[in-house]
C-alpha cells in the first residue's frame, strides 16, 4: 500500500470545530449524519437540504465519553439493522468523538477484536481485517483501517449474536431456524444445538432464540423470548415467559423474563437484558433468581461487558413487536422518554456513567462490541471506489508449493461395496414443508 493511500484512503471528516464535539463520516449512498456538539446543545448546520433532513440523525454524547474510551483503551462498534449500518466510535487527538459508518444491509450481530471485525448482514457474515501496522495511521489519526476481506454466504438466517470459540470457529444464533450454528463449506450452515422444546430445525423462528453467552470459549447460555414450538409462536409471549437456557445441560435457568437478550458471564455472575422491562439484570445461575441492577430508558438489545461496565444499545419501542410492554410504563413512571443510543453502565452501582444518543432517522440499534487497543477506528465499505483502490499485500514471497510445509498425505478411499445404495446428505430447503 503506497504512502498516499495509507494516509488518506478516504476524504477527511472536515475541519475540527472550536470545541470538542462529534465528527461523523459516511460513504456510499448513506445520508451524512449531522455533526453536532456535546451535551451542551450545539446544533447541526442549518443549511442541510430539507430532503436530507428527513434522513438526518442528530448525535450527542456525554462530556466524559471521550475520557472513558481513552482510559479503557477501546473503540466501539455498533450496528443498526433498521438503516443497515456498522458504526465505529473512537476518539480523535483533539478529544472529539469520531463516528465512522459503513453500509451492511440489515447489520445485526457484531464481533470486535483488536484487528478483526465480524458483521452479520442479511445474507452473509462479513469479516473485516485491519491492514495498518501499529506505527501507521490512516487519514491522519485512525489507528485501525478495517477492510472487508471475506463474506461467508449463509442466506437469510436472521443471524443475531455471534462469537468465536476457542478453536476459532464463528458460532452464531440462527434465529430463523431456532438453533446455534456455524459455517459450512457446502451448505448455508451446520446446526450445533437447539432447545429441547424445539422439535424440528425449520425456518419458522419458533421461540426467537437471540442471545448467546460464551464461557472459556464455549457456548454456555442462550436467551429466547419463549418456549414456543410453533411458527412465530414467541410473538404471543412477549410480556413474560422469556428464558435463559444452559445449553450444556439443556436446563432452563429462569423463565421470568420479558423479551430477554444478550446473556453474558462476567465478574463471576450471569447478566442478561430483561428487554421488555428495561433492566440489566443479574441472574443466579443455580436458583434462577433475578436481581435488577440498572434501568435503561429504551429497548435493550446488545451488550458487552468491559472492566466492570456494561455497554448496551437502546432503541425506541416500535408498534407491533415492542408495543404494550412493561418498558413503556417503566419509562413513563420515571418521567422520561425512550432513547436510541449507547449507554455505559457501572455494574457496581447500577448507574449510567456515559452515553451516546441518536435522535432522528435512526431509531433502532442492535449489537455493540469493543475493539480492544484501538483509539480511533475506520472501515471501508463494500462496493465502494475506496475499497477498489486500497490495495495491500504481504511484503514477503510465499512458497510455490506447500508440500514442504504440509507433507502430502495419501487419501484412503473406502472400499466399494457392491449393491450398496450411496448415502445422500440430508438437505432442507427454505420454504419446504
Amino acid at each position: 500500500m503506497d504512502e498516499d493511500t495509507r494516509k488518506n484512503p478516504e476524504q477527511s471528516a472536515g475541519e475540527p470545530p472550536e470545541k470538542p464535539g462529534i465528527v461523523v463520516e459516511s460513504g456510499g449512498a448513506v445520508p451524512e449524519i449531522a455533526t453536532v456538539g456535546d451535551q451542551s446543545g450545539a446544533k447541526a448546520p442549518a443549511e442541510v437540504a430539507s430532503a436530507q433532513q428527513l434522513q438526518t440523525t442528530k448525535i450527542e454524547c456525554s462530556r466524559g465519553l471521550a475520557d472513558w474510551l481513552t482510559i479503557n483503551n477501546v473503540s466501539l462498534a455498533f450496528t443498526s439493522y433498521q438503516t443497515g449500518q456498522l458504526f465505529l466510535v473512537g476518539v480523535m487527538p483533539d478529544r472529539r468523538i469520531s463516528i465512522h459508518q459503513r453500509n451492511f444491509i440489515r447489520a445485526m450481530g457484531v464481533i470486535g477484536q483488536p484487528d478483526r471485525i465480524y458483521v452479520a448482514a442479511v445474507e452473509a457474515v462479513w469479516r473485516l481485517e485491519n491492514i495498518l501496522r501499529r506505527t501507521e495511521v490512516a487519514n491522519q489519526f485512525f489507528d485501525r483501517l478495517f477492510i472487508p476481506r471475506n463474506a461467508q454466504i449463509t442466506g437469510d438466517l436472521d443471524i443475531h449474536e455471534m462469537a468465536v470459540d476457542n478453536h476459532g470457529r464463528v458460532i452464531f444464533v440462527n434465529t430463523k431456524y431456532s438453533c446455534l450454528a456455524t459455517f459450512n463449506l457446502t451448505h448455508s450452515f451446520r446446526p450445533l444445538w437447539k432447545p429441547k422444546f424445539i422439535s424440528k430445525v425449520t425456518p419458522e423462528d419458533r421461540c426467537h432464540l437471540n442471545g448467546m453467552a460464551m464461557v472459556e470459549g464455549t457456548p454456555k447460555y442462550v436467551t429466547a423470548v419463549s418456549q414456543s414450538d410453533l411458527v412465530n409462536g414467541w410473538r404471543e409471549k412477549r410480556e413474560q415467559g422469556g428464558v435463559v437456557i444452559n445449553v450444556q445441560t439443556d436446563q432452563v435457568v429462569t423463565d421470568k423474563l420479558s423479551m430477554p437478550h444478550s446473556p453474558r458471564v462476567a465478574n463471576g455472575a450471569l447478566w442478561v437484558l430483561d428487554s421488555g422491562r428495561g433492566y440489566i439484570a443479574r441472574v443466579d445461575e443455580k436458583t434462577g433468581e433475578k436481581e435488577n441492577v440498572a434501568f435503561c430508558p429504551g429497548f435493550l438489545r446488545g451488550m458487552t461487558i468491559w472492566n466492570g461496565h456494561a455497554i448496551v444499545t437502546v432503541s425506541l419501542p416500535r408498534d407491533g413487536t415492542f408495543k404494550d410492554l412493561e418498558l413503556e410504563d417503566n419509562v413513563r413512571a420515571r418521567g422520561g422518554v425512550p432513547w436510541c443510543g449507547i449507554q455505559i453502565v457501572d455494574l457496581r452501582v447500577g448507574g449510567i456513567v456515559e452515553w451516546l444518543r441518536l435522535e432522528g432517522f435512526i431509531k433502532e440499534l442492535f449489537d455493540v462490541a469493543v475493539i480492544p487497543g484501538s483509539r480511533c477506528a475506520m472501515a471501508l465499505g463494500v462496493g465502494t471506489p475506496e475499497v477498489q483502490q486500497t490495495i495491500s499485500f504481504e511484503p514477503e514471497f510465499g512458497p510455490l508449493s506447500l508440500d514442504s510445509v504440509f507433507p502430502r498425505q495419501t487419501e484412503e478411499r473406502p472400499a466399494v461395496v457392491q449393491d450398496a445404495a450411496p448415502a445422500q446428505p440430508a438437505k432442507v430447503l427454505a420454504g419446504s414443508a
